[in-house]
């Protein structure tokens, strides 16, 4: 809570000072005693400032360079700041040592939020929503200022009935502008009846996990590519943009850890048959700034 009231309040603020701000997103662990309030912690690379509730005192922060905080600056909601202090850790046997040093000076000025809920949530619920509903949604989504908003999935019925009103879904958003509406398709006769439909860009899944590759849609990573080259060649054909998602890219609820070769392997595989995007998913929500970071820095 108190992490979140900071970054609540200081993603109003556009600087402090001469130094640019925004919330911490890197965790590790931390030794208690660098700990006071009064003071905040910039990035050695970018020297951007980084806040922590006192509940994450534990934490370690990697290559981060601490600096005095500015005189207008004090107690933010219960938050508070680092100390004047430079600290690295010392755990030389990690694979993951420098993983944040690396993320943080990639990234980038700004990011695209691409909303999935009227696709990846609504299959969830146990209630079909009416497709005016859906409809409804999108729009709502869109009027909100998000430039990508997923609307739907061509699957069969058979297997996701909440999403069998695809093909009216896509009709009925086709006057939208300002945003990207995409559509989920798994095979090429998904694509067909999407392209029918009015889709203009579209979104393959593929796994990095054979065993969830199994689960999630019914066969090898080897064959799901396979079918997913054809979707994309039909896309390129009609200048149709394709996404390529990657589940399970840092663990596997039935193998546990996944190599980030293996991910590697997959993106490659969805950017040599085209697709202009590839997000990767921690499915399953285990990963760290370190795991994550290393499928990531791998796979890019």
């Amino acid at each position: 809570m108190l992490i979140q009231k900071a970054v609540n309040k200081v993603s109003s603020w556009k600087s402090l000072g001469s130094k640019e701000f925004f919330p911490l997103l890197f965790f590790g662990k931390m030794e208690p005693e660098i700990l006071s309030k009064g003071s905040y912690a910039c990035f050695s690379n970018n020297k951007k400032g980084a806040f922590l509730s006192q509940s994450q005192a534990k934490h370690d922060l990697r290559n981060f360079s601490f600096y005095p905080a500015p005189e207008n600056v004090g107690n933010i909601n219960g938050a508070f700041y680092m100390p004047h202090h430079r600290y690295s850790s010392q755990h030389s046997l990690s694979p993951e040592r420098n993983i944040n040093h690396k993320l943080l000076g990639s990234i980038p000025e700004s990011v695209t939020i691409v909303e999935v809920s009227p696709r990846d949530g609504l299959q969830n619920e146990k209630e079909i929503v009416p497709t005016a509903v859906k409809v409804e949604l999108i729009k709502m989504l869109v009027s909100s200022g998000l430039p990508v908003v997923e609307a739907t999935s061509f699957v069969s019925p058979k297997w996701v009935p909440q999403l069998a009103d695809a093909k009216d879904v896509v009709s009925a958003i086709q006057g939208i502008v300002g945003s990207r509406c995409p559509v989920l398709t798994p095979n090429l006769k998904g694509f067909e009846a999407a392209v029918s439909a009015g889709a203009k860009e579209v979104a393959i899944f593929a796994a990095a996990s054979e065993s969830f590759s199994q689960s999630n849609i019914n066969c090898s990573i080897k064959d799901s590519l396979a079918r997913y080259r054809d979707v994309a060649l039909a896309a390129s054909n009609l200048s149709i943009p394709v996404r390529g998602y990657i589940s399970c890219v840092v663990g596997c609820p039935v193998e546990g850890a996944v190599p980030p070769s293996q991910v590697v392997y997959v993106a490659q595989e969805l950017l040599n048959m085209g697709c202009t995007e590839i997000s990767l998913g921690d499915t399953i929500g285990v990963g760290t700034p370190g795991n994550a970071g290393i499928a990531s820095l791998t796979a890019s």
